[in-house]
């Protein structure tokens, strides 16, 4: 295999290393949303194999940026995506832009320092390291009596205990006296074995505490 060949395969395997790590190994043991695993790992060999096969550099830049321009688009058109997703979606678009350098044979080291501190950045990000993250829960809550001021120590107790999670603290919502019911806001500090979004992660069926949706702050 001649030169340019050899760099076009290296390029791509480090592209797509690059990206599994970023993807299954980042992303995915805090979040554990499949689809858009799917669609990251879909889309960065993609790009990269079009941004490789371009033959001039300035041209090959200019198309990654359209590319992305074209995806963030889509995205008005379709289901919404939460800003972490678009963020991810943001790096794997850019990985291979970068990485197409390989291809032509550039600034290896610039690629393998750029890729390094992206993944990096990624990871420090993910744990929470010098950041203080909080997850919330919008539920329905039935048991008015401890909504009060005076027994907010109760109801976070109780609302530990029937869901499972680390609350530490809790906004009161509309309230229906009519049904005995209040929305109230949950939050708690996310660990590890509880993805940041994740509805599954609240109480067992049969308690009357009902989750209405999960975003993370």
């Amino acid at each position: 295999m001649n030169a340019s060949l050899n760099d076009f395969i290296l390029g791509a395997a480090f592209n797509l290393v690059t990206a599994v790590i970023a993807v299954r190994f980042i992303y995915y043991p805090r979040t554990q949303k499949r689809n858009y695993v799917f669609t990251f790992l879909a889309f960065n060999p993609t790009i990269y194999f079009v941004m490789a096969l371009l033959a001039s550099a300035e041209l090959s830049v200019g198309v990654g940026f359209g590319l992305f321009a074209i995806f963030s688009v889509i995205r008005y058109r379709t289901e919404e995506m939460p800003i972490r997703e678009m963020t991810y979606l943001f790096v794997i678009i850019a990985l291979p832009v970068m990485n197409a350098i390989f291809a032509n044979g550039g600034a290896i080291e610039k690629v393998l320092i750029a890729n390094g501190v992206t993944l990096a950045l990624l990871y420090l990000l993910e744990r929470g390291w010098g950041f203080e993250f909080e997850t919330s829960t919008h539920i329905t809550y039935e048991r008015v009596d401890l909504i009060v001021p005076q027994r907010r120590s109760e109801l976070i107790a109780d609302l530990r205990e029937r869901t499972g999670l680390p609350v530490t603290r809790v906004d009161i919502g509309r309230i229906n006296f009519l049904h005995d019911s209040a929305e109230l806001t949950v939050y708690y500090a996310p660990f590890e074995g509880i993805p940041l979004t994740a509805p599954s992660a609240l109480a067992p069926a049969g308690h009357p505490v009902r989750a209405l949706e999960n975003e993370a702050s």
